[in-house]
């Protein structure tokens, strides 16, 4: 079983602590004093507090003693305050958009595929195990929601529009300009035989595929044995095959066992994530070239990982110009200089 607490309180520190970053609660049990109200939205006192309470209580737990961890926390409590408003102008701008359908399926999927790699038939199974560590499942559910909400809205306000806003000319453009940048890479294609763990006894498992291996160096077809035993393969998501894989980009799951394997060979029997035991073929290798190569897709994920912080910046200023934000006069001093501090680099721009 994964150390889940441990995994937890990273995602605390990095929630806090990222900018925008996301703490929000579902609701405010307590309302004592409002340090900001955020549109229709408010950012109590005592919200605040057990942020901070829990960002120290994750800081110990990852090693630093509780008063190094509270000096760290109360320094950066204006940069905790104005992180609380960007969360909460970007959960608003969620449930405008109506990702609350995307948001849920997102998370569950999270949640089984955790499942699956602790072997566990079921997600209440899951959530019995993570409260045995000590991690409440609700709070993790919690901090994902705030992640994946986040990721969603910037992917959609953000990334895809300035990757499908891109026309060919700028795209050609840009690919003069740095050709050094698409060179082909080395690829390699394969096929897929995979054998469950699922409902299976393991040791049963890791032996046919042994027995499998064996067939294929003995000269059986790889295509019948997969027809004859193979479930839907985790490597290639279902289909069975890949082609053109990035050397350079794999996984070192996939990287060590590909390593050196031939054409028309295979690897050897190894595990995937816990869920069964895979082999490869390799069906085709392309090696790496100098010469440039113009892919669209590549030059546009260029282009917008280039232009991703400024655009980022800028819709998150535009978000707060169109919001009414009214910080509290106490709070004032130490939350606006870090939650504006975009708004004044561009005025200063021009």
């Amino acid at each position: 079983m994964r150390h889940f607490k441990q995994i937890f309180s990273i995602l605390t520190i990095a929630a806090i602590f990222a900018i925008p970053a996301f703490a929000q609660e579902t609701e405010v049990k307590v309302v004592d004093e409002v340090v900001a109200q955020v549109n229709d939205g408010v950012i109590t006192l005592s919200r605040i507090k057990r942020e901070m309470k829990d960002a120290v209580d994750s800081m110990v737990q990852q090693g630093k003693t509780r008063e190094e961890a509270q000096k760290t926390v109360d320094e950066k409590q204006g940069e905790l305050i104005a992180n609380l408003v960007n969360e909460e102008l970007l959960i608003q701008r969620a449930k405008e958009l109506g990702l609350e359908k995307e948001i849920e399926k997102e998370l569950n999927e999270r949640f089984v595929q955790i499942m699956k790699e602790n072997d566990l038939k079921t997600v209440e199974a899951l959530y019995e195990e993570m409260t045995k560590t000590g991690v409440d499942p609700k709070d993790v559910r919690e901090s994902w929601r705030k992640q994946v909400t986040r990721e969603l809205v910037i992917q959609r306000e953000v990334q895809a529009k300035i990757y499908w806003g891109l026309s060919g000319k700028e795209l050609k453009d840009y690919f003069e300009k740095n050709k050094a940048r698409f060179t082909k890479p080395e690829t390699v294609s394969i096929s897929e035989l995979f054998l469950g763990f699922a409902g299976r006894n393991e040791a049963d498992v890791r032996a046919k595929a042994k027995q499998i291996h064996a067939q294929l160096k003995a000269g059986s077809e790889f295509d019948k044995l997969v027809a004859e035993n193979s479930d839907p393969g985790v490597v290639t998501n279902g289909a069975g095959k890949a082609q053109n894989l990035k050397v350079a980009e794999l996984v070192d799951v996939l990287a060590k066992p590909l390593k050196d394997v031939k054409v028309g060979a295979f690897t050897e029997p190894f595990d995937a994530n816990d869920l069964g035991v895979v082999i490869l073929r390799v069906d085709q290798r392309e090696k790496a070239s100098s010469e440039s190569v113009f892919d669209e897709n590549a030059v546009r994920l260029a282009i917008m990982t280039e232009r991703f912080p400024d655009e980022q910046s800028k819709f998150m200023a535009k978000v707060r110009e169109d919001s009414y934000i009214k910080i509290n006069e106490t709070y004032r001093p130490m939350v606006s200089p870090i939650l504006f501090a975009d708004e004044r680099k561009q005025k200063a721009a021009n």
